[in-house]
């Protein structure tokens, strides 16, 4: 620690500190506008009205820049003072309005009220863009957006170009905002201090209330600012997750709650209107749906679920969570399943991300969580990134994923389709699709040929090494390389990059896991990191990133079918007599179905009553065409949600729920983080909170539930699941955030997990060997292609949130799918025209978009659009162990319209 003194007040500046950010933790106020204390900002010092006067020093210094020395001693003295005055004066030459900014406000602190300085022209405004203003006449030239664009972002959009009084902010090459590659995270306008970027909607001032973004697993902290009954602006919050930074889907796609589709009332089938494949406008259910009342909408949805499990049985009902709901909303669905249903016929959309991964990392290592939290990748000296694409799925979690390779860490991507982060690889592999088990056992085979791996973690933490040594003896590079179009030379460099790195991080996502071999595909990763002695130290270990923003804490709180809450197998006499105590009520020891196995049995008929809580099976279950005739032959239909989805289409009852926004509960990111959500707004007309929807249908199928409210239900679940025992409601509202497993309430969670030993019974991890299992379906003269799918970075899942987002929508409004260039031309495809995919399950009409990074032969179809749904032409074969569809693989036709 270093002490000086700074206008007569003795502080101490930490190691590498500077002199302004010494003082302004100490409460000593110095104005400031090139620098800012945003987590990730450097200073630049080129604003100037900074500067401090160092006793026994000539020249005024820019204190955001210059580091304190013992006993030196720094005062904004007269002359000191006097300079900032006139730099005010001359940044408030030029400014085109007195709007509330950081500029302004410290002119007004400095008393600065006016300039004497000519006016230069003003720059032209630019509006081309559908999420950002820009106004150049308000720059100052403080760089901050640039900083924030290059460093902090790593998008590399904004420069300066030009010298002297020709100077200026350019966007790419001197383009339009709108033309550029800008990718509207808006982290420049979140970093501006004078409003020369803005919102392009406008935004008003009011209210501030800290959540959580409501979108990816990244769990961003945000701060809403509500005036008027709606959220006007959403900036990032320095939270743990995102260090204040978000995507463009967190900052400008929140107006979908106030979209006219939004649900208002419940609604009942009309008598006589039968359930058909043709679909309901969500923006005028009357054709099929009547308006009721509360008391009657749910005696008629819980008399129909009711009426069937004392009939036919538990087993003939089938219930389903959402990951876009609170832990408390998920935990309140399995139970009533489990324990008003009968059934363990419950699950959710972790069967179509991560399902195999889970199955997977419970067989090798006993936990179905991350090892490590992204933010590790700062202490990791080799990054994996494989099957997953960040820069658009997890824009938060990629930037401190460039921000590491520009430290230099080695970052390696490994991806079938291409993508933005190669760029800042050190090795990009591109295997040819499903291919991956063949690629890592290469790559171990190397690691075990050149002795790579870590002999003394492998004998004291893991077992069934040498069954694994003896099945990569197939798996050479030279033997591997024709299979996945890798060249044996860079199988060799991954090999070493990994094995030889002290600290080694792998991310990987749904590109590993969607395929019938998915957990084959997981347990090679696992093995991998096993193999190096990379788990549980900082910088190391295995990271599925999560797709939705709760999907991790509903499997945490048991929304599957083999698990009760805390990953309790049902099948255990322990397990159950546990929670029968808990619940008051025998349950089921037989696991229940999985999404797509409880979709057949309805199309079969075995199932005949589903309720559905915020899912939309009807866009994302594979082969939705047959999904869509299941659910047109169920007696009772219950959905509950914020608007009219194609699923709730097939309804018989429909629920008006309430959106992210307008609910308080807790939420479990990517890092195994519980942070809690926090309402800003009411919800609509007459829709409900969804856990008192919840516990209305309970009630009504004889359960005694008497809840208050979420934090009535996440104390129940404290008392059940051990790894939140020391994060109490009250902490969470204190704290916002705290990592799990955490034992007690006065100790920090462990974000870096099993250092010691592996929650297995022997305590060790496992070795599992994996062969090559081809895809369930591929191409051939009739089908030449090979469809994969995915999320685009301005949509989400399904589409229902955020192709009701003006902006997001505006950015992306047409369906479309990825070809080579080289595909096209041979098709006779130009760009944006119209073609027709088609598989052996259905077909679909979209515009081609043409794409560097596809190989030749691979189309790609985002999943939101429901005019061109994807998945009514994906393959529902499952993986046999973690159940999931093989949504990244199947042959297609592509043809010219």
């Amino acid at each position: 620690m270093t002490g000086f003194t700074v206008d007569g007040q003795t502080i101490t500046a930490e190691p590498d500190e500077s002199i302004w950010q010494a003082a302004r933790r100490a409460g000593i106020a110095i104005p400031h506008l090139c620098a800012t204390p945003q987590p990730g900002y450097r200073a630049d010092g080129n604003c100037r009205v900074c500067i401090v006067e160092i006793e026994g020093e000539r020249d005024l210094v820019a204190s955001c820049l210059r580091e304190p020395a013992d006993g030196m001693v720094v005062t904004s003295s007269a002359r000191a003072t006097k300079a900032r005055e006139m730099i005010m004066e001359l940044l408030l030459t030029d400014q085109p309005s007195e709007a509330a900014c950081e500029l302004t406000r410290w002119a007004d602190i400095m008393g600065v009220m006016e300039s004497r300085f000519p006016v230069r022209d003003a720059a032209a405004a630019d509006n081309s863009h559908p999420a950002i203003a820009v106004n150049l006449d308000a720059c100052i030239h403080c760089t901050r957006c640039v900083r924030a664009c290059r460093e902090v972002q790593v998008n590399d959009v904004i420069g300066m170009a030009g010298r002297g009084a020709g100077a200026r902010i350019v966007f790419d090459m001197a383009d339009a905002m709108g033309d550029s590659t800008c990718v509207a995270c808006g982290e420049c306008v979140q970093a501006c201090p004078t409003g020369a970027l803005l919102p392009a909607q406008a935004a008003s001032e009011g209210k501030k209330v800290h959540s959580i973004c409501p979108y990816c697993g990244i769990g961003c902290q945000v701060t809403y600012t509500v005036a008027g009954g709606r959220i006007s602006r959403v900036e990032g919050r320095d939270g743990p997750a995102n260090k204040g930074r978000l995507c463009v889907k967190g900052r400008f796609g929140l107006d979908y709650i106030n979209h006219s589709n939004r649900l208002t009332v419940p609604l009942i089938r009309k008598d006589g209107v039968a359930k058909t494949l043709d679909g309901v406008d969500p923006a005028d259910p009357s054709s099929h749906f009547r308006d009721a009342t509360w008391e009657e909408a749910l005696d008629v949805a819980a008399s129909g679920l009711k009426r069937i499990r004392n009939r036919d049985g538990g087993a003939a009902l089938a219930g389903f969570g959402s990951a876009k709901g609170s832990n408390e909303e998920a935990y309140l669905v399995q139970k009533l399943v489990r324990t008003g249903f009968g059934t363990n016929n419950v699950d959710h959309c972790t069967r179509l991300c991560h399902a195999s991964s889970v199955a997977a990392l419970m067989e090798t290592i006993g936990s179905g969580a991350v090892t490590a939290p992204f933010a590790e990748a700062a202490n990791a000296e080799t990054i994996i990134v494989i099957g997953a694409n960040p820069t658009e799925n997890h824009p938060v979690a990629a930037t401190f994923i460039k921000n590491a390779a520009q430290r230099g860490a080695t970052l390696i991507v490994m991806d079938p389709r291409g993508q933005a982060l190669k760029r800042h690889a050190d090795i990009f592999v591109q295997q040819r699709p499903s291919s991956d088990v063949a690629m890592l056992n290469a790559v171990m085979h190397v690691i075990v040929d050149e002795e790579l791996y870590d002999k003394q973690y492998i004998e004291a933490h893991t077992e069934g090494f040498d069954a694994l040594v003896e099945h990569l003896k197939a798996f050479s590079p030279e033997a591997m390389a024709e299979h996945c179009g890798v060249p044996a030379e860079t199988l060799r460099a991954v090999a070493r990059a990994y094995g030889e790195a002290k600290r080694a991080l792998i991310f990987w996502g749904m590109g590993v896991a969607q395929h019938v071999h998915g957990t084959d595909n997981a347990r090679c990763l696992i093995s991998l990191a096993l193999m190096c002695g990379q788990v549980g130290r900082a910088g190391s270990g295995l990271h599925p990133l999560r797709g939705q923003n709760n999907v991790q804490g509903a499997s945490d709180v048991g929304l599957i079918p083999m698990f009760y809450p805390n990953y309790r197998p049902v099948g255990s006499e322990d397990a159950r007599k546990l929670f029968e105590d808990l619940w008051g009520t025998p349950l089921d020891p037989e696991p229940g179905l999985t999404v797509v196995e409880i979709a057949e049995a309805a199309y079969q008929g075995d199932i005949k009553g589903i309720y559905v809580m915020g899912e939309n099976l009807a866009m994302s279950d594979p082969n939705a065409g047959h999904v869509r005739e299941a659910l047109c032959r169920l007696e009772h239909l219950v959905v509950q949600d914020i608007f009219l989805t194609e699923t709730a289409a097939f309804a018989d009852v429909i629920l008006p729920a309430t959106a992210h926004p307008e609910k308080t509960g807790t939420f479990t990111n990517t890092d195994r983080r519980v942070q809690m959500g926090r309402q800003a707004v009411e919800p609509p007309g007459d829709a409900r909170q969804d856990w008192w929807i919840v516990q209305e249908i309970a009630r009504r199928i004889d359960l005694d539930w008497n809840y208050t409210g979420p934090a009535d239900v996440y104390t129940e679940m404290r008392g059940c699941m051990p790894s939140i025992k020391g994060i109490t409601w009250q902490r969470l509202e204190r704290e916002d955030a705290v990592t799990y497993p955490c034992n007690a309430e006065d100790k920090p969670g462990h974000e870096v997990l099993f250092g010691d030993s592996f929650p297995t019974a022997d305590g060790r991890g496992l070795f599992v060997p994996a062969g090559l299992v081809p895809p369930d379906e591929t191409p051939d003269e009739a089908y030449p292609f090979v469809l994969t799918t995915g999320r685009q970075l301005e949509h989400w899942h399904t589409g229902q949130m955020t192709r009701r987002a003006t902006v997001l929508n505006a950015l992306e409004p047409e369906a479309v799918c990825e070809l080579a260039p080289t595909d096209a031309t041979d098709l006779g495809i130009a760009a944006g025209e119209k073609v027709r995919l088609t598989t052996r399950r259905g077909a679909i009409t979209l515009a081609a978009r043409f794409a560097d990074r596809i190989p030749k032969g691979t189309v790609f179809v985002p999943f939101c659009y429901a005019e061109a749904a994807a998945n009514l032409l994906t393959n529902p074969a499952l993986d046999p162990f973690g159940k999931i569809p093989e949504l990244k693989y199947c042959a297609v036709r592509v043809e010219k319209i």
